[in-house]
């Protein structure tokens, strides 16, 4: 993977002085209440350099980064979370892969998402429109994947991953997901909940958080303000006992290289190592659907891949 460089110097001195990107893993109530935050605003801004978003694309694609970041929380060693949603609105889909060590990477379908017309409000449900919601965990050791799926009911995603922990998996669960941009559209906090109700949490707690959740401040902006996401929940929960468990990295990665596709060019039919050869549009580039990273191959190079001799042919 490449990391496009952040060119918005204002942005990359603010990156600097808020607190660093990271997980933060705790218990409430006793035990009763698994509580995650995550502060991912390098991550998302990382994310937005690579694939060139505009504000609403970031918005979107940042949203499930996060969501993943945090579902992620859930899992250890190698495990990973796949998040797709698959929706029939302007959006056209959403893939994002997350991994234990906390690398999050993935991509929005349509890059530079179609609209008749502005939107006159926040509300981005009709950009999903309908479709479904699946979660994939891949887990060390478990040669078949698990997978859940719920259809899409509010066109909000953390609305709707709520959903789905629900009903697949009987657990009562909250999200919040953020991103906070300032009047010139840059991204200075980003960030989001997840609580989860373990096995004999009690009801009264349940709706003791239900309605705390509903008075939260905005955690992107606190972030965007230099709050640091163990803060946030240890002030906004302190009322149920704060237990801290872990403290974990996140960061958008990817394990793509130009070795991995050195070795996919060298790998293809023979028909289509020809057809590239004969088109001689050089260099060839490819990009990577999950990280926008652009590797970039000279003719003398794919012929080198391709095992040509290239006196041979000249």
């Amino acid at each position: 993977m490449i990391k496009a460089n952040i060119e918005d110097q204002l942005l990359v001195k603010h990156l600097n002085e808020i607190a660093e990107d990271g997980r933060q893993v705790m218990l409430l109530a006793d035990g009763q209440i698994r509580l995650t935050g995550l502060g991912g605003t390098t991550m998302v801004n990382q994310m937005r350099a690579n694939f060139n978003l505009g504000v609403l694309e970031t918005l979107v694609l940042g949203q499930a980064y996060i969501a993943a970041g945090l579902m992620a929380s859930s899992v250890k060693g190698n495990d990973r979370i796949q998040l797709n949603v698959e929706c029939g609105g302007p959006i056209g889909g959403i893939y994002v892969e997350s991994w234990a060590c906390g690398a999050v990477r993935g991509f929005i379908k349509n890059n530079q998402i179609p609209l008749d017309k502005p939107l006159e409000s926040r509300d981005i449900s009709l950009l999903y429109g309908p479709g479904f919601i699946s979660v994939t965990k891949l887990l060390e050791g478990n040669r078949t994947p698990f997978t859940g799926q719920t259809m899409m009911q509010y066109g909000d995603l953390a609305k709707d991953l709520a959903l789905y922990y629900n009903e697949s998996e009987q657990t009562p669960t909250m999200f919040s997901l953020g991103v906070h941009f300032d009047r010139e559209g840059r991204v200075t906090g980003a960030g989001g909940l997840f609580l989860q109700a373990l096995p004999g949490c009690n009801e009264d707690v349940l709706e003791q958080l239900q309605k705390k959740s509903s008075q939260l401040p905005s955690l992107a902006k606190a972030i965007s303000e230099g709050k640091s996401v163990k803060d946030y929940c240890t002030e906004n929960f302190a009322d149920f006992g704060v237990q801290d468990l872990a403290e974990e990295p996140i960061g958008f990665s990817c394990t793509c290289s130009r070795n991995n596709f050195t070795t996919f060019l060298s790998r293809l039919p023979d028909d289509e190592k020809k057809a590239i050869i004969e088109d001689d549009h050089f260099p060839l580039e490819l990009e990577c659907f999950n990280c926008g990273t652009r590797y970039s191959f000279e003719k003398s190079e794919i012929l080198d891949i391709f095992g040509i001799d290239t006196e041979t042919k000249e």
